[in-house]
C-alpha cells in the first residue's frame, strides 16, 4: 500500500525468490502446511494511525469495570473455567482494509479474540521476509519502537513470568501435529519452554505434571493453546490428562474464559466508526430489509466456519437458538494490494501482550491476503498471492 516499496518489491519478485524464502522459512522448524503469501504488506502511516486508535476504543471497552458482568453470557456453561484472572494476557483484533466514503483507506473490525495467536511465527516471518527479499531497514512488523529483542523480553515476561522454562508449557490438544506447530516450534526457541500434548500431562491431587526423560515435574503455568470447540467431542481425553475445568493449581496464560469473553459476542457492544453494525440475532425488533449488506455469524465457531455470507430471512427463521448468533453489517474489502495479476484483498491482525499489573501493549501484527469471498486458507486454495503474511511500517 505504500507504493514506492510494493512497485520496488514486486519489480524483483520471482518465483525463485518465493520458492527460497519458504524453504528459509521452514529450515529448521517443520513444514508450513498452511499457505504463506508471496508478498508482506507495506502498511502506509495514516492507516497505520487508524489502527491504532481502532484497538484503543476496543481496550478501551475491555478495561471497563463492567466488562465481565456484560460478557457473563459469553461462556458456555460447560465450558466455565474457575479462577478467572482480571484480563487477558492476549488481544487479537482482526480489521478488514477498506475505503470510506471519502477514499481513504480505513479499517474495520471482522473479528476479536483473548487468545494468543502467531506471537512467536510473526516476528520470525517478518525477518525472513526483510532478510530473503532485501527489504529495507527503515520497515518493520514492530510497534511502539519494539525490536526483535525487546519484544521477546516482553512475550518472556508474559508467558515466563517468573518461573523457570521447564515449569511452563505451551500446550495444544495434539500440538506436534497442529497447523500451527511451526509458532510452536519458534515460540519454543524464544523462550526454552515445554511443548506438550494435553495428554502428556497428569495430575496428582491439584497439582499438574509431565515426564521427561522418566523425572516427574511439575507445571507451574500453562501457555495455553487449546480451543474447547476442538475437544468438545473428545473430552474422554481429560481421563488421560485432567479436566480444564477442574481446580487445578496452575496459572493460565491466559485464562480459556478470555476466548469467549473477546469474540464476536464484544462486538454489539461496541460502537465505533471502526465497527461494522452488529446485533445479537435475538435482540432484532426488525430484520433489516436490506439483508445482502449483512452477514450472520454464529457466535461459537472459529475460522469462519458456519458464517452465512448471503443471508436471506429464511436463513434467519431456521436458526434455533438465535442468542448464539449475531447478524453484522458486512465489510466490502478493498482490494489495497497490488500483485503482478490485479489487487488483493487485505485483513491486519493487531496483536497485544499485556503483562500482569501493566497496561496492554500493541506489539505486532499478522495479515491475510485474500481474493476469494472470505479471508481464509480454505477460501483461497486455488489462488496466488494469498494467504498469511505480515505488515510493515516505516519506523
Amino acid at each position: 500500500m505504500i507504493s514506492k516499496y510494493r512497485d520496488r518489491f514486486n519489480s524483483s519478485f520471482s518465483e525463485e525468490k518465493y520458492k527460497s524464502f519458504l524453504k528459509t522459512l521452514e529450515s529448521g522448524f517443520t513444514n508450513i502446511p498452511f499457505r504463506v503469501a508471496e508478498t508482506p504488506v507495506f502498511i502506509p502511516s495514516d492507516l497505520q494511525k487508524k489502527l491504532i486508535d481502532a484497538g484503543e476504543e476496543i481496550i478501551k471497552l475491555i478495561k471497563q469495570s463492567d466488562f465481565k458482568e456484560l460478557t457473563k453470557g459469553s461462556i458456555p456453561p460447560n465450558w466455565n473455567v474457575p479462577n478467572e484472572n482480571e484480563h487477558p494476557h492476549f488481544l487479537t483484533f482482526d480489521f478488514g482494509i477498506c475505503k470510506d466514503i471519502r477514499g481513504a483507506l480505513t479499517p474495520k473490525l471482522i473479528e476479536m479474540q483473548g487468545f494468543p495467536s502467531l506471537y512467536g511465527f510473526q516476528p520470525e516471518l517478518g525477518r525472513v521476509y526483510k532478510e530473503l527479499y532485501g527489504i529495507p531497514a527503515v520497515l518493520t512488523p514492530f510497534f511502539n519502537g519494539l525490536d526483535e529483542q525487546s519484544y521477546v523480553s516482553l512475550l518472556k515476561k508474559v508467558i515466563l513470568g517468573d518461573y523457570a522454562p521447564h515449569e511452563v508449557a505451551l500446550m495444544d490438544v495434539d500440538a506436534p501435529n497442529q497447523k500451527t506447530a511451526i509458532d510452536f516450534l519458534v515460540t519454543q526457541k524464544y523462550l526454552g519452554i515445554k511443548i506438550l500434548s494435553l495428554t502428556d500431562i497428569f495430575k496428582e491431587g491439584r497439582a499438574l505434571f509431565y515426564k521427561e526423560n522418566g523425572k516427574k515435574i511439575k507445571l507451574k503455568r500453562i501457555y495455553n493453546r487449546l480451543i474447547f470447540d476442538e475437544i468438545e467431542d473428545k473430552t474422554d481425553l481429560f481421563k488421560q490428562s485432567f479436566d480444564p475445568r477442574s481446580e487445578i493449581d496452575v496459572e493460565w496464560i491466559t485464562h480459556p474464559n478470555w476466548f469467549y469473553r473477546v469474540s464476536k459476542y464484544t462486538m454489539p457492544f461496541l460502537k465505533s466508526e471502526f465497527v461494522p453494525e452488529t446485533h445479537f440475532l435475538n435482540t432484532l425488533n426488525k430484520i433489516p430489509s436490506d439483508l445482502e449488506n449483512y452477514v450472520l455469524k454464529p457466535l461459537f465457531s472459529f475460522a469462519g466456519m458456519g458464517v452465512i455470507i448471503d443471508v436471506t430471512k429464511a436463513d434467519i427463521a431456521k436458526i434455533k437458538d438465535p442468542e448464539n448468533w449475531i447478524l453484522q453489517q458486512k465489510v466490502i474489502y478493498e482490494p489495497v494490494v497490488q500483485s503482478p495479476n490485479g489487487g488483493v484483498k487485505a485483513e491486519i491482525r493487531l496483536m497485544y501482550l499485556w503483562p500482569d499489573n501493566e497496561e496492554p501493549q500493541l506489539c505486532i501484527n499478522l495479515a491475510r491476503l485474500s481474493r476469494g469471498k472470505m479471508i481464509g486458507v480454505r477460501y483461497n486454495k486455488d489462488f496466488d498471492w494469498v494467504g498469511g503474511t505480515i505488515g510493515l511500517m516505516e519506523k
